[in-house]
């Protein structure tokens, strides 16, 4: 009797904890690749930054670079498209960057959102707003990008995502 018990306590207990997660995805890579940049032609990157450019990017963006490797492509006419991660509250948010040739934001999707409210960055008007931005001025929530209630540490970690992105292309991308 007593295991029965616990076989139902262990369950319940699962249960909980699965609906606790909630992942959403809401596009691939590939559909993000189409909204972002139709049907361009583009070729896959295999780029891992060195200490010194990622030194440089981290200096220039007063932003961690997360990673060293870079998940990119690039289009003949030098516009990249970046697949990366920023934090949400806490959980990582998966996203896709166009960057035009001039290094301005083109667009961002948002792929995959795992925490479980704020999900309303994934709207295009509230990503558009950063499109056209580059590295001369530093974003900030609140001055430049508009803050949405509820999710204000996924607004403030993709804002900062935008001014490490626009620093790669900056010191890195451009230069490729």
């Amino acid at each position: 009797m007593q295991a029965l018990n616990v076989k139902y306590i262990l369950g319940f207990m699962l249960l909980s904890l699965i609906s606790i997660g909630h992942a959403e995805t809401f596009l691939t890579v590939e559909q993000a690749k189409g909204e972002l940049f139709a049907n361009t032609p583009m070729k896959k990157m295999d780029l891992t930054l060195s200490n010194a450019q990622v030194e440089a990017i981290e200096d220039a963006s007063d932003m961690r670079v997360l990673s060293n490797k870079l998940n990119a492509w690039k289009t003949q006419s030098n516009e990249w498209f970046l697949v990366d991660q920023v934090i949400g509250k806490h959980e990582m948010i998966d996203m896709a960057v166009g960057i035009d040739s001039s290094g301005k934001i083109k667009g961002l999707r948002v792929l995959r959102y795992v925490e479980s409210y704020g999900s309303e960055v994934r709207y295009i008007k509230w990503l558009d707003q950063f499109n056209g931005r580059d590295s001369s001025e530093k974003l900030l929530l609140d001055n430049q990008i508009d803050n949405i209630s509820g999710a204000t540490l996924s607004c403030r970690h993709i804002t900062d995502g935008v001014n490490r992105w626009t620093h790669t292309w900056q010191q890195v991308l451009q230069h490729l």
